[in-house]
């Protein structure tokens, strides 16, 4: 029995770790690049963001604006659990940072590479390099026959897709050439761009906790927020990015969006703690007492755009320029002009139609023995390690049924 597995990637390569050799199976992972594990090399700054810490299911699901469906199903065999126990079982420990995300002990991704492949090359994997896919035919008697850009060719019994996510839909061609249809492809996960905006020389300044919306949308959300050269960052931006990812995509990515800088405080609360400062500390100047633990650039920033003059006491505060504070600091709105793809963690929202899936096995319903996991399905994550966790979960779930459909 040949297997062949498409893409060296996180997922390609999971699924391969997970097909033990047999004495007369062959597994074979085609990678179009020449190197494999690429993006878990590069995650979480190099320190790959394996999972997350949410065995929740229902609240994990939360997490992914798209691919509930079929997550549901996965997410409840192979969830972060299993994932945490098959790397410890292989001799890493996990660990968990505060904000739920986690990594190897080592804080190093070549752990989690070097783990993925040696349990690879305990199966006997032939990985083949600079093999891009131009057309893959099922043939007479069920298998299939798969060409390469190289002019090269190869026959399988079976096939499991796991190339990740393309950013142009005719780089799919070869896949809805076998029967499938496609959700056109948009960038997740990117940062937004704010041309030549002051708020910018602000750039390294960041917040822990903010609420961002998406104006003219029911779009929020909450997280740290980072001041670039280019915009805005973080997670806040990020998780934004990925939930409005479509809705952004169809406005060419020019849009409004407004930030409430004390995350959730509300006009009402605000302007009581104004009056209390007004009364009680109404001789401070206002530059200097910053009653919301703002960083101290962006609190400043924020006083001059609104004509607050630095000699200015809190008593003696216009009301035009406190009101100018309360929207600055509850609704401050900027125009986004562009995006920018977030390090090297490019995610692609799209892919190969969820509908013509078994969930139970990630089989194709359209070309049986054609599998998929991971990015190149039309589900994916927030950033945190969700994406790589629906990578880990769409491929065991695959070699799994493969090796029990042998």
């Amino acid at each position: 029995m040949k297997i062949a597995i498409i893409g060296a990637g996180a997922a390609g390569c999971f699924a391969a770790a997970n097909i033990p050799y047999r004495p007369g199976t062959e597994v074979a992972v085609y990678e179009k690049t020449s190197k494999a594990l690429q993006k878990v090399k590069a995650s979480g700054g190099g320190r790959c963001n394996v999972t997350h810490e949410c065995f929740d299911i229902p609240e994990l699901l939360n997490r992914y604006p798209r691919g509930k469906q079929l997550l549901r199903k996965s997410l409840y065999r192979f969830g972060p659990q299993q994932t945490i126990e098959w790397f410890e079982s292989r001799g890493v420990k996990l660990k968990t940072e505060p904000d739920g995300r986690m990594f190897p002990i080592t804080d190093d991704s070549q752990t989690i590479m070097d783990c993925i492949w040696q349990q690879m090359m305990q199966n006997k994997v032939q990985v083949y390099y600079h093999k891009s896919v131009s057309k893959i035919e099922k043939t007479a008697s069920g298998g299939f026959i798969i060409s390469f850009t190289d002019t090269s060719v190869v026959s399988a019994d079976v096939v499991l897709v796991a190339a990740g996510g393309f950013p142009k839909p005719e780089q799919y061609n070869w896949i809805t050439a076998l029967g499938h249809t496609i959700q056109s492809p948009v960038p997740s996960l990117f940062t937004f761009n704010m041309p030549k905006h002051p708020i910018t020389e602000l750039m390294g300044v960041s917040v822990p906790e903010v609420t961002i919306k998406i104006a003219g949308t029911k779009i929020v959300q909450h997280g740290a927020l980072l001041i670039t050269h280019w915009g805005m960052s973080g997670p806040a931006v990020l998780k934004t990015s990925a939930i409005a990812a479509r809705e952004l995509a169809d406005r060419n990515y020019e849009f409004k969006v407004m930030i409430n800088w004390l995350n959730d405080l509300s006009d009402i609360d605000l302007r009581e703690t104004i009056t209390q400062l007004r009364k009680e500390q109404g001789k401070q100047l206002v530059q200097n007492k910053n009653p919301f633990d703002l960083p101290r650039r962006l609190w400043e920033y924020q006083l001059l755009q609104c004509g607050v003059k630095d000699d200015t006491r809190w008593g003696d505060l216009p009301a035009t320029a406190q009101n100018k504070l309360i929207e600055a600091l509850l609704r401050d709105t900027y125009s986004v002009k562009g995006k920018t793809t977030f390090k090297e963690e490019f995610v692609t929202c799209g892919g190969v139609n969820l509908s013509e899936i078994d969930p139970q096995t990630m089989q194709s319903r359209v070309a049986p023995g054609l599998y998929f996991a991971g990015e190149i399905l039309d589900a994916d994550g927030i950033t945190g390690g969700y994406n790589f966790q629906h990578a880990w979960s769409s491929s065991w779930i695959a070699a799994q049924a493969i090796v029990d459909g042998d």
